[in-house]
């Protein structure tokens, strides 16, 4: 900030530039000094770049699909083993996908979605079961 500051009336312009000139303040005296004033402040004139904006990963939810040969307990064994849910929480997914046609199991993020749908598949493929499990958007 420029320590000289003159206020004055319209009138007293001759003034002003008289007081200027005994001053011996100039435009380039004045932008000196703001340089001055900058560098003894620390500010340094480096542009620095912004960080990178991240947004987080869409989220996908995986589903599970009823049908009429999959017993209940295999599919109550299935969310807890997969998806890590307590046996009461499993019941009622499974409840849900018995009575609903479909249960949601969880929210991930794309892979960790398809790794779950495929070790669904897997398991039910090895037990000869016909379970189906999908990925939906949220």
């Amino acid at each position: 900030m420029c320590p000289y500051i003159i206020t004055c009336e319209p009138q007293t312009w001759p003034d002003l530039v008289q007081l200027r000139e005994e001053a011996d303040i100039t435009t380039e005296s004045m932008s000196e000094h703001r340089e001055d004033e900058e560098r003894s402040a620390g500010y340094d004139l480096a542009v620095e770049e912004a960080p990178p904006k991240v947004k987080p990963p869409p989220l996908y939810r995986v589903v599970l699909i009823n049908d009429d040969f999959t017993p209940m307990e295999f599919v109550v064994d299935i969310l807890e083993s997969i998806f890590g849910m307590e046996r009461t929480r499993a019941t009622q997914v499974m409840l849900e996908v018995h009575t609903k046609g479909k249960g949601n199991c969880g929210v991930f993020n794309f892979e960790i979605a398809e790794t779950k749908v495929a070790q669904v598949m897997g398991i039910a493929k090895q037990h000869q079961h016909p379970l189906l499990c999908t990925i939906e958007d949220t």
